[in-house]
């Protein structure tokens, strides 16, 4: 399957969640930036509040490939605390990547939603999206730190990723739904026709649009 584009693809995944359509108790988040114009189509469709749920990866010291946890909106922190032993990370090296990180998070916030707390998951079913999964480790940061949140039920919902990527992660939420997971892989901009990357002001625009 090729989308288009991520409005597109946006649609064509709605179809798949067409169960959680009309429900008071559903909360739509896209992890920015290129989740946010699939989460707005899901959103429109579903008849659901939409939002942005910001995630930034804690890299390690020297590899930054190397998640040592996350932080996300809300002031959500989750550490893998056994990596930072591990590594032998000292506690003022890993507060300075912390406040790194939460200064990123703090200006994602202020220019996507100038200053509106994100609403509350709490017994909610939310239903966390992006514009697909190659290894899917920002996106089970993401579920790590929303779950710190209380919601009643985690969906993660994308267009394209890999299978086992897929696979990894029903083990971590109560509903997984990937539109395709062709085989090979590649990559997720393989899947589009039209992969520009999303900007802050587009997210902000999405995010103060009628859904």
């Amino acid at each position: 399957m090729l989308f288009k584009d991520r409005k597109e693809a946006g649609r064509i995944l709605a179809a798949r969640l067409s169960a959680y359509a009309g429900r008071g108790d559903v909360l739509v988040l896209g992890l920015p930036r290129g989740g946010v114009p699939v989460a707005a189509e899901i959103a429109r469709a579903l008849g659901a509040p939409l939002d942005v749920f910001v995630v930034r990866k804690i890299g390690a010291p020297q590899q930054p490939e190397l998640a040592l946890g996350a932080i996300a909106s809300g002031d959500v922190r989750v550490v893998n605390w056994y990596a930072v032993d591990a590594l032998h990370i000292s506690p003022e090296t890993f507060n300075e990547i912390v406040a790194r990180e939460r200064t990123e998070i703090a200006r994602r916030e202020l220019a996507y939603r100038d200053g509106r707390p994100l609403p509350s998951p709490n017994g909610k079913t939310v239903i966390l999206v992006d514009d697909g999964l190659a290894t899917g480790a920002t996106m089970l940061a993401a579920v790590q730190a929303l779950r710190q949140l209380g919601p009643a039920r985690v969906v993660v919902a994308v267009p394209v990723a890999a299978a086992d990527t897929c696979a990894e992660l029903k083990r971590e939420v109560d509903d997984v739904v990937c539109a395709a997971t062709p085989e090979p892989f590649y990559g997720v901009g393989m899947w589009y026709q039209d992969f520009t990357q999303t900007n802050d002001e587009e997210v902000r625009q999405l995010l103060n649009s009628p859904t």
